[in-house]
């Protein structure tokens, strides 16, 4: 039988613009007045320069982060109107199905002389004002009854599901605008960025590189201090558990065990962290691309979120989302496998790696690498499992 299907209407995605637009010229262009030596204004000491340049990698981190939010709202709000408009063209093959069964049953009150009740009935913009008539449920057979019946139903469910469709493609257009804006934030924050370092002279470029250097030292010290405190917990705890087992006097029962486990059970919570470590560890040296969820490249919630999936655990894309799904953990009772937070957006995650390190997915033009949890400030932490 030959399909009434009508073809789908193409649900297209506007690609966002790839180069910078004017309003991300203007900002550029006002930040490189700014970095040079502008007259009547002096310029900014690279102190300064690094200060601001972290800045913007926050912003575009920050803004990286909305654009994974866009990017999943409108991803799910395609599918939600894909799967609208599949059953908009189901609803309306079976309402052409019983369109012609009602024509059959019309060509026969046509034979007996019922023509004019039942055509009126299907033409009808409102065919249940007839079910109201009793003259006409008089001249309608049980089987005829219910074809009507299911033809009323079938008309009004299509109906919805037609305006369901409307909205959710509106939905989807302001989605798809999210996304082109948070794609054109991004791009703004990184062109600013690279346009103040190439302000930098060679002297002042090294400069930076050592107070870059000492920003990474700073923060390695920090990360050896957790990890003391870390170690003297860990042993202080050992201490009371043996001094505490002391104190119980030895207890002997029967051996009644069989042995015939088979450890075949759900995955522990340090068996899954371990999975999700050996994913992240296996990324380093990959680029930091925003927007970008593997295999070969990442960004910050990207990485952790791929990781803790290796482990079974699937974990929202963006870092607002992901510092929900788990228990808050202190910093100085961090495990392997938690996820460390960063500044008062939470737009950066890494994961922890013991002793005062984590993995994590730094920002453009960096690649996937270990680094003290206290290089950047910390906003808390989470155990996913």
């Amino acid at each position: 039988m030959p399909s009434h299907r009508k073809p789908r209407t193409r649900i297209r995605t506007a690609a966002p613009a790839v180069g910078i637009t004017t309003a991300a010229l203007a900002s550029v262009s006002l930040l490189a007045q700014s970095a040079g030596a502008a007259p009547g204004r002096p310029k900014p000491t690279v102190e300064e320069v690094q200060r601001k340049v972290d800045d913007l990698y926050r912003q575009a981190g920050t803004a990286t982060e909305s654009y994974n939010r866009a990017k999943e709202a409108t991803d799910d709000q395609r599918e939600k109107v894909g799967g609208l408009l599949d059953e908009v063209a189901r609803g309306t093959a079976r309402l052409n199905d019983t369109r012609r069964v009602l024509g059959t049953y019309a060509a026969e009150q046509y034979r007996t002389g019922g023509m004019a009740s039942t055509v009126t009935l299907m033409l009808a913009d409102d065919p249940q004002a007839f079910f109201d008539r009793n003259h006409l449920m008089k001249q309608l057979t049980g089987r005829e009854e219910q074809a009507l019946r299911d033809f009323e139903t079938e008309r009004a469910g299509i109906a919805k599901k037609r305006a369901d469709a409307t909205r959710g493609l509106e939905r989807l257009t302001a989605s798809q605008e999210a996304l082109r804006a948070g794609k054109q934030d991004v791009q703004t924050k990184l062109a600013a960025a690279r346009t103040l370092l190439s302000t930098l002279t060679a002297q002042e470029k090294a400069r930076l590189a050592a107070l870059e250097k000492k920003k990474q030292e700073e923060a390695r010290k920090k990360a050896a201090e957790l990890a003391a405190r870390q170690e003297a917990a860990r042993k202080a705890a050992e201490a009371a558990k043996a001094a505490e087992a002391a104190k119980k006097p030895p207890t002997t029962t029967p051996g009644t065990g069989t042995g015939t486990g088979t450890g075949t059970g759900t995955p522990s919570a340090s068996t899954k962290a371990a999975k999700a470590l050996a994913f992240a560890r296996e990324q380093i040296g990959k680029p930091y691309v925003w927007g970008a969820t593997g295999p070969s490249s990442y960004d910050c919630s990207g990485l952790t979120q791929a990781a803790w999936k290796a482990a079974g655990v699937d974990l929202p894309r963006t870092t607002w989302d992901q510092v929900k799904a788990g228990i808050r953990v202190a910093t100085d009772e961090l495990r392997p496998g938690d996820l460390v937070f960063f500044y008062d957006d939470i737009s950066h995650v890494g994961m922890y790696i013991g002793n005062g390190m984590m993995i994590h997915a730094p920002k453009p033009g960096a690649y996937v690498r270990e680094e003290s949890i206290y290089y950047m400030p910390i906003y808390g932490s989470v155990r996913p499992a």
